[in-house]
């Protein structure tokens, strides 16, 4: 079907009284970095933190979505583009329900995060770069991905046989190689509150 036939419906409540019903905004996080960096062990002590302050949120992680809604795709750089393609889409929707959500993805290259990016309003997409050295990730490497990358058994892996492009200006920069969970929460979270993305009288 041509898009000439599709007609987007504008819908009687908007994003904006979703939020006021909420009492905070709706925006996605993007976390990136390398595999083993942190990103999901941040974005869930970051949801928990949120939870406990009355912040509707949900998480979009890289293992899960690849396990069900792009379970089609592999690792190549064409699927790997429409696999951040449709993750944006699905965190525009979030955004628009007035729901905090993080998205936890390499997503190495940045012209597929800035893709993302050009879905949402200023101010409506955060770009958090979980930085970590290559040789701190491996080391890590909790999942075993590394070693099977380095024996030649997985293919198209960050880092080893795939490039990562890192941020040219993120919105925060947590360094979980230097800092700890809870510090690395500590500080987006007071982005959060100093953009006036959340509220709470109790921090």
């Amino acid at each position: 079907m041509s898009d000439d036939n599709l007609f987007p419906e504008n819908f009687t409540v908007s994003k904006v009284m979703r939020e006021e019903q909420s009492g905070h905004k709706g925006v996605l996080l993007w976390f990136t970095g390398f595999s083993g960096s942190g990103k999901s062990t941040i974005s869930q002590a970051l949801e928990l933190r949120l939870y406990e302050l009355g912040i509707r949120t949900y998480i979009l992680d890289g293992d899960n979505i690849r396990k069900g809604l792009n379970k089609d795709l592999g690792f190549s750089l064409d699927d790997r583009h429409e696999n951040i393609r449709r993750i944006g889409e699905v965190g525009r929707l979030f955004s628009d329900a007035g729901i905090l959500t993080m998205a936890a993805f390499i997503s190495p290259l940045r012209e597929d995060r800035n893709l993302v990016r050009k879905l949402f309003k200023a101010g409506d997409f955060i770009e958090i770069w979980v930085r970590s050295s290559l040789e701190c990730c491996e080391s890590r490497d909790v999942k075993g991905l590394y070693k099977r990358a380095r024996a030649g058994e997985i293919e198209d892996f960050t880092g080893i046989s795939s490039p990562y492009q890192p941020p040219a200006e993120p919105e925060i920069i947590v360094d979980s190689e230097k800092y700890s969970v809870d510090e690395c929460v500590n500080d987006i979270i007071a982005f959060l509150l100093t953009k006036g993305i959340i509220r709470d009288s109790r921090l």
